[in-house]
């Protein structure tokens, strides 16, 4: 052999497995983050179908008390959510990444399936009501965790300066959710009646939200554990867990803080905005749905971008511009959509808080898996998220409608909007600044 040939051949050497890892890579991530998937097509679907299932589960007396009863039965699935990111958190965190996503799966999937197949109220009474809400709360336990789960799996299996990349398929995963249901929901509404979408219809993206659930099963039970956790040396109980959280109780409260912005426009442009634009805006239902699918489509492509540039200049710069962005802009623009109602006025507005709310979340979860203690980062990470899922983002439709309602004012979300801007914008300097770190995690 040459000299040049021996040269060469390293070179191919290295070569190779390189090109190998990039397809098991590309598997991991499509692995982990079909739960993902799942677990956000059926908070979607929840959230288009509200008005169909306040007429299906709860009494006709007031179509206003039934709807926000319906809201409040899926916000109430958000206050599930810190208790699973503690319980279920602190076993994904001592057991393993792999083992605790397969777990959150099977818990999810028994919520989904309850909700698709209770009868109405027509048929067994205040039982309908109660057997949903408990749907929800299995839903929302499984949720507290699996955001948190998926995200620090990606996080640790990225690569060198491209974590930020890594991380925002965790949500843009659940935008393929949203695009999947919102033209699953425009595809009924072609063959269907409204009458029947109205009495079973909807319950057929439900159904078919249930038959794929045992594919991602078994695709997520081919996971591989992260070096990270391998790498550790222990692992904490869920004693040590709860005062390393407790020492660090001031980082997980600034957390929260930080993600306020994501969960509530993500709920404000993707779940609320269907009611938003029969109710308010009083366009079609396939209007509705098409707006919601471009909103997918563009939180699809702005989560990785955004992800990506902050690998390249920072986190704390794409998240201040855009908080700071969210609190001056979002009400004057829903005003100027109220004052100009059409398909594409919500089509360009909606498409602006898409911007916003991509190009923040892109940098933001990444960040969060950075500042939390490796020890407890599923735990950390999981509680901040639930904390502010649970008291802002999930509580958006609700919070929306009862504005419009009680200040007769329909832009009024924009001000819920606005000040959830505002308090991310505060975060986001009391971190990066170094007011709020993280204190010593060495389990005690």
């Amino acid at each position: 052999m040459t000299s040049q040939s021996a040269a060469k051949a390293p070179q191919a050497a290295s070569a190779a497995p390189a090109t190998a890892r990039a397809p098991s890579k590309l598997g991991a991530v499509i692995r982990v983050t079909s739960g993902n998937f799942i677990e956000m097509y059926d908070f979607f679907l929840f959230g288009f179908y509200a008005h169909q299932i306040a007429g299906a589960f709860f009494p006709k007396s007031s179509e206003y008390a039934a709807l926000m009863m319906t809201f409040a039965t899926f916000g109430a699935g958000f206050f599930m959510r810190p208790l699973g990111a503690i319980l279920l958190g602190s076993y994904v965190d001592r057991i393993g990444r792999r083992k605790g996503l397969v777990l959150t799966l099977a818990i999810m999937a028994s919520g989904t399936a309850l909700i698709a197949f209770v009868p109405g109220y027509a048929t067994i009474g205040l039982l309908a009501p109660l057997l949903v809400l408990l749907g929800r709360l299995l839903q929302g336990f499984s949720a507290g965790v699996e955001l948190g789960g998926v995200s620090v799996y990606l996080s640790e299996m990225a690569t060198p300066g491209n974590k930020g990349f890594y991380v925002s398929w965790q949500s843009a995963s659940q935008q393929v959710a949203v695009i999947f249901a919102a033209g699953l929901g425009y595809g009924l509404n072609q063959v269907l009646p409204k009458d029947a979408i109205a009495d079973w219809g909807w319950r057929i993206p439900f159904f078919i939200g249930c038959s794929i659930i045992p594919v991602v099963f078994v695709i997520r039970r081919s996971l591989q554990e992260t070096q990270a956790y391998l790498a550790q040396k222990s692992h904490p109980t869920f004693r040590q867990m709860l005062r390393t959280i407790g020492r660090n109780w001031p980082l997980v409260t600034a957390g929260m803080m930080l993600v306020v912005m994501t969960t509530v426009a993500f709920y404000l442009i993707t779940v609320y905005t269907p009611t938003f634009g029969k109710s308010v805006l009083k366009l079609s239902t396939k209007d509705s749905l098409l707006v919601t699918l471009c909103v997918g489509v563009s939180n699809f492509i702005w989560l990785p971008v955004m992800g990506a540039v902050s690998d390249r200049i920072g986190r704390w710069p794409v998240m201040a511009v855009c908080s700071a962005l969210a609190a001056v802009t979002a009400y004057p623009a829903l005003s100027w959509l109220i004052a100009h109602p059409s398909f594409g006025n919500m089509v360009m507005i909606e498409l602006w808080l898409s911007f916003l709310y991509g190009s923040y979340n892109g940098a933001t979860l990444v960040a969060l898996t950075e500042i939390i203690p490796v020890q407890v980062r599923t735990t950390g990470f999981s509680l901040a998220y639930s904390l502010a899922t649970a008291l802002f983002g999930g509580m958006t439709p609700l919070v929306s409608t009862w504005l419009i309602e009680t200040t007769g004012d329909k832009a009024a979300p924009g001000y819920w909007m606005a000040c959830a801007g505002a308090v991310s914008l505060v975060a986001t300097f009391l971190v990066f600044r170094g007011v709020v770190k993280a204190r010593d995690a060495t389990p005690a």
